[in-house]
C-alpha cells in the first residue's frame, strides 16, 4: 500500500512493470526456498520447528567449508532485516504517516501505542490481540482489494491508457509532472524490483522460515503454495494499488508522500470509506507484519545463540518498534533496502548451490502425483491399507 506509492512516486509509473518482472521470476525463487526449508526442517529445544535458509545452507551444504559461514552471515542480517528494515522500520513508518494523515494524532503516539501492542503479544504472550488482528486481516484486505476495483471501474475507459503508459515508462525516461519530478530507466527499474521484493520478499530467506511448520509430507508441495504468495501479493495486489494511483492522479503528489498518495486515490473515488479502509487496513497489515518479522529474527537469534537469545531480543525488538515512528520515510526505506540486500546475499547463494537438489524433489513430487493418479502411490487413496504399514503419516486432512 505505501511500498507501491514510493516505487512509482519515485520511478514513475514504469515501476509497476518492473515489479511484475521481480514477482515473475520471484516465484520460482520463493517455491525453491519453501521446498528446501521443509526438506531441511529441524525440531528445536522447545519442540517447535525450525527451519530457513540457515538450516538449509548448513545442512543442505554441509560438506562445503563456506557453509556454516554463510548460515550465521544470514542469520544475522535476518535480525538486522527484522530489527532495523522491513520488520519494524518500515511498518511502524507507514502506520504512523497514515494514522496522522487520517485522524490527526501525533506519530510519536501511536509509534508507542503500536510498541506497546507488540510487547504485549511477544513478551507478555497476550495472543488474543494477534487473534484480533488476525480476524480482522482478511475482511480488510476484501475491503481494500474492492476499494481498487472500484476506483479501477470508474476510470474504465482510462484503463488501457494506464497500461500503456506503464509499460512505455518501463524502458523511456519519465518526465516531470506535478509534484513528479521525473525518472530515468535506471532509476525505475531499481524502485520497481527493490518494492517488489519488499512486497512478496522472494529471495529474502524470510517466508521459508514461516514454511517450516507446513504440515506437508513432499517438500515440492509446499514449494508451491508458497509461491502463490508472490503472485497474490504483487501480481494482483500491487498491480492494483499501482493502477488505482496512476488512474486516480495522486501518483503525482511527490515520493515523499507516499502513505497520503494512496490515502488520496482512495477518498477520490470513496470520499467517506476510502481513507479509513486504507488507514485501517494499513494498521492492521502492518501490525500483523510486525508480530511476523518477529518471528522470523527469533528464528534467526534462536540459531546464533539459542533460546536464551530470545527474550532479550524481543525487548529490543520492541524498542526499535517504537524507534521507527520518528525516522524520516527516506531513511526507513534506505535502510530496508540495504538489509534487504544483505539478507538476501547468502540466501541466493545457496539456492543455487543446491538447485540440483530443488529439481530433484520436484522430479519425486510430480513422479508422486502421478502414481497417486494410477493408484500405485503408497498413499493412494485406492491402496489406503498401505499406510497402516508405512507408519505414522500426516493425514489429508492435517495436510
Amino acid at each position: 500500500m505505501v511500498g507501491v506509492a514510493t516505487a512509482i512516486a519515485n520511478g514513475g509509473s514504469g515501476a509497476l512493470l518492473w515489479m511484475w518482472l521481480a514477482a515473475f521470476f520471484g516465484m520460482a525463487t520463493k517455491y525453491s526456498e519453501a521446498l528446501l526449508a521443509v526438506k531441511y526442517r529441524t525440531v528445536d529445544e522447545n519442540g517447535q520447528m525450525s527451519g530457513g535458509p540457515m538450516y538449509y545452507i548448513k545442512n543442505g551444504l554441509g560438506h562445503k567449508s563456506y557453509s556454516g559461514i554463510l548460515a550465521k552471515l544470514f542469520a544475522l542480517f535476518g535480525i538486522c532485516a527484522a530489527c532495523f528494515g522491513v520488520g519494524t522500520f518500515t511498518q511502524i513508518n507507514a502506520i504512523v504517516n497514515s494514522v496522522e494523515i487520517t485522524f490527526g494524532i501525533p506519530g510519536s503516539d501511536t509509534a508507542i501505542i503500536i510498541a506497546l501492542l507488540v510487547a504485549l503479544v511477544t513478551i507478555g504472550g497476550i495472543k488474543s490481540i494477534s487473534r484480533v488482528a488476525q480476524l480482522l486481516v482478511p475482511f480488510m484486505a476484501l475491503s481494500y482489494v474492492l476499494g481498487c476495483l472500484v476506483i479501477i471501474y470508474f476510470n474504465l475507459e482510462n484503463l488501457p491508457s494506464a497500461i500503456a503508459l506503464v509499460v512505455k515508462s518501463a524502458f523511456t525516461p519519465t518526465a516531470a509532472s506535478g509534484g513528479f519530478l521525473g525518472a530515468g530507466v535506471m532509476l525505475t527499474i531499481q524502485m520497481g524490483v527493490a518494492r517488489g521484493i519488499f512486497s512478496n520478499e522472494s529471495g529474502l530467506g524470510s517466508a521459508p522460515i514461516a514454511a517450516v511448520a507446513a504440515r506437508v509430507r513432499e517438500p515440492a508441495k509446499q514449494g508451491l503454495i508458497s509461491m502463490t504468495g508472490t503472485f497474490f501479493d504483487t501480481i494482483i495486489i500491487c498491480t492494483m494499488t499501482g493502477l488505482a494511483l496512476i488512474l486516480s492522479g495522486s501518483w503525482t503528489a511527490g515520493a515523499s508522500e507516499a502513505a497520503y498518495m494512496t490515502n488520496t486515490a482512495f477518498a477520490a473515488f470513496l470520499p467517506t470509506a476510502g481513507t479509513y479502509i486504507v488507514t485501517v487496513g494499513l494498521i492492521f497489515f502492518a501490525f500483523t507484519t510486525i508480530l511476523g518479522w518477529n518471528y522470523y529474527g527469533e528464528r534467526c537469534v534462536e540459531y546464533l545463540a539459542g533460546v536464551k537469545g530470545i527474550r532479550p531480543y524481543k525487548a529490543v525488538y520492541v524498542f526499535l518498534v517504537a524507534a521507527g515512528g520518528f525516522l524520516s520515510i527516506e531513511a526507513v526505506w534506505i535502510i530496508a533496502d540495504i538489509f534487504n540486500g544483505l539478507m538476501a546475499f547468502p540466501n541466493l547463494i545457496a539456492l543455487l548451490a543446491l538447485s540440483g537438489v530443488v529439481v530433484k524433489e520436484t522430479e519425486k513430487y510430480l513422479k508422486t502425483l502421478e502414481a497417486e493418479k494410477t493408484g500405485t502411490h503408497a498413499y493412494s487413496p485406492v491402496n489406503r491399507e498401505v499406510r497402516a504399514e508405512a507408519g505414522p503419516v500426516v493425514t489429508d486432512e492435517e495436510e
